[in-house]
């Protein structure tokens, strides 16, 4: 069996037989990001048809997996989303404007703004979290548990290693 990847290194090989034993790095890395762009795609279709945005799927299971009250400040989602403050408003906007969340002034400080999940945001981030496990489950499909388990075993330690420990 070939894939793209292969076709790729193939090519190299006979251009530069010299770098041959070279090219393994190609093997591991050049797969991910075809695989990160297959799964892009996915995601964006999936969310599409829910009527939702990438970042807005980000927003909803940020707030659902934070725990009652389902409130965080709108920096709290910053690292999570991986976007600007600017960015954020807008997502945030949009969303409000869906009726999936709602800003509440801080009592304290009324520069402080948290945003919630409203009850039908938490009702459309339980639905689509499910139906998000079976679609990247469904994305797996090929590979049995274990070689899943090991794969993200190996990637747990690469990002480990670049320093990829924390949300933020």
């Amino acid at each position: 069996m070939s894939d793209a990847v292969d076709v790729i290194v193939g090519q190299w090989a006979a251009q530069r037989p010299d770098l041959t034993d070279e090219l393994w790095p190609v093997e591991v890395l050049a797969r991910i990001q075809r695989m990160n762009r297959i799964i892009e795609k996915q995601l964006k279709a999936f969310v599409a048809e829910r009527d939702l945005e990438v970042g807005e799927l980000d927003i909803l299971t940020t707030l659902r997996r934070s725990g009652p009250p389902y409130t965080l400040t709108a920096g709290a989602l910053i690292p999570a989303a991986m976007v600007t403050s600017g960015a954020i408003t807008n997502r945030i906007d949009r969303m409000e404007a869906k009726g999936l969340v709602e800003r509440i002034r801080d009592g304290q400080d009324r520069r402080s703004v948290r945003v919630r999940l409203t009850d039908h945001g938490r009702d459309v981030a339980e639905k689509v979290m499910a139906e998000h496990l079976q679609h990247f489950a469904s994305l797996l499909a090929p590979l049995d548990r274990d070689t899943c388990d090991a794969v993200a075993s190996a990637l747990r330690t690469l990002l480990e290693s670049h320093g990829d420990t924390s949300i933020g």
